[in-house]
């Protein structure tokens, strides 16, 4: 067996271009770049490693950001109320739906201005009447990806991030699958696919593509997509609409590339490679249901794995267990329950929870990384307490990550099944009452609808 030593110096080596170099290492570079088993490390460590991480970041967001720097104000909290992690409760937390409270038009590029932390790229818009996806197209051109998720509502949020909070959240969701899933992956031998790839988009299911792709030396894809999926198109399928050209694009693309992955199954399978699926619960969930029609079986074995995020919503007002998806990969693709890791993360934020092999316990990245639930009188509660998910992000320098989501969760101190120090979230996550259903995942299966008819 590969020691971890050996495994994290290979890792390392593959997703190099998101490291910055050591003598740029700051308190929020240690804690991340400088450990080693994301969800291993010691929490004496770890706290040490996440105080020094988020108060740098809270301080620095508060003297380099004017609009969170006024929020404190009003609520009279500096930096330097910040003195041990008890404090922490204290920083100002902003609702994920500010981050949906954009005006249209020349505005937007202002309101982004507003909500950016640093120095904004200077951008030239040249229509009078410019479109959201113009405007993302110019900070696009500059270096900066304003990435986007959406509910139910078709009201999108927007988060802007620099090169080096992109690089932070892809290096992270990479470590975090690779400590889960060490010591089985192979990253030199095991063949990636991604079942759809969107070259011109940036609804933020791209960071969990682009974790693959770093991560792994071989990546096949299904379909690929050169035409631009615009903000109006995933907002028109939120909504419930979508025009002819989207309808009849679906129908192609469910058909081509269904065959194109149930071909490629066989032949990795019979080729002996092993494999690694990422994708949304309901395509991988649609795939396995036309090999079970079809009678076809595979037992791909305990080097293999599926890496599913984005929501488990299969058709509308239909949601498929995690337990009952792992229970079918190992039915139809012979791929262990332990080998089927979910992630969970938000357009919000840059840590992501993945699944333990052990328990499915969503583990969550606690050396830079504080999790908290917050009761509804607004107040921080306990271990075991089921209320509104919030976390303290330091690796988001482009913008405050310090956010109150809408997702309802249980958070424990410790994982009841495995021997991970770190803090944990119940496997099942709820939208919050009066909260709208949202995710990557949903956006991409209500514009091709799959599993509806």
């Amino acid at each position: 067996m590969t020691s971890l030593e050996e495994y994290i110096k290979k890792f390392e080596e593959r997703t190099k271009k998101y490291i910055p170099p050591r003598s740029e290492w700051g308190p929020v570079e240690k804690a991340l770049y400088g450990v080693k088993d994301i969800y291993r490390v010691d929490l004496k460590e770890a706290k040490e490693l996440r105080f020094k991480a988020i108060k740098f970041q809270f301080s620095r967001q508060y003297e380099k950001n004017r609009f969170y720097r006024k929020l404190c104000k009003s609520q009279n909290i500096a930096p330097d109320d910040i003195k041990t992690e008890d404090d922490f409760k204290k920083i100002p937390l902003l609702e994920d739906r500010f981050f949906k409270s954009y005006p249209e038009g020349r505005d937007f590029a202002l309101w982004i201005a507003n909500i950016y932390t640093g120095d904004l790229p200077d951008i030239l818009i040249s229509k009078r009447n410019p479109r959201i996806d113009d405007v993302l197209r110019e900070f696009n051109q500059k270096g900066l990806k304003i990435f986007y998720s959406s509910g139910t509502s078709g009201r999108h949020t927007f988060i802007p991030r620099d090169e080096k909070t992109f690089n932070r959240a892809i290096y992270g969701a990479a470590k975090g699958f690779a400590s889960m899933a060490y010591p089985n992956l192979d990253f030199e031998r095991v063949r990636g696919y991604l079942s759809l790839y969107v070259k011109n988009i940036n609804l933020f299911a791209g960071i969990m593509g682009g974790m693959l792709s770093g991560l792994l030396k071989h990546v096949d894809y299904g379909i690929v997509l050169n035409i631009e999926v615009t903000t109006n198109m995933l907002q028109a399928a939120m909504r419930g609409r979508r025009n002819l050209i989207v309808r009849l694009a679906s129908l192609y693309i469910d058909w081509r590339r269904t065959r194109k992955f149930i071909t490629w199954l066989k032949e990795r399978y019979n080729n002996k490679d092993d494999i690694a699926l990422l994708g949304a619960p309901f395509f991988l969930n649609h795939i396995m249901n036309l090999l079970e029609k079809k009678e076809m079986y595979f037992d791909f074995g305990e080097r293999s794995f599926i890496v599913t995020g984005g929501g488990w919503k299969v058709r509308e007002n239909v949601r498929i267990t995690t337990k009952e998806f792992r229970e079918k990969a190992e039915r139809v693709l012979g791929i262990p329950q332990t080998n089927c890791l979910d992630a969970y993360g938000m357009v919000e934020g840059n840590g992501f929870a993945f699944h333990c092999p052990e328990g499915h316990y969503l583990h969550l990245p606690y050396s830079f990384y504080y999790p908290m639930v917050i009761g509804k009188d607004g107040e921080k509660i306990e271990y075991g307490e089921t209320g509104r998910f919030a976390f303290l992000d330091a690796l988001a320098d482009s913008y405050p990550g310090f956010i109150i989501s809408g997702d309802e969760v249980k958070l424990l101190e410790h994982c009841p099944v495995c021997d991970r120090p770190g803090p944990v979230l119940e496997p099942e996550i709820k939208r919050a009452r009066g909260e709208e259903v949202r995710g990557c995942a949903e956006e991409i299966r209500r514009m091709l609808s799959i599993g509806s008819r």
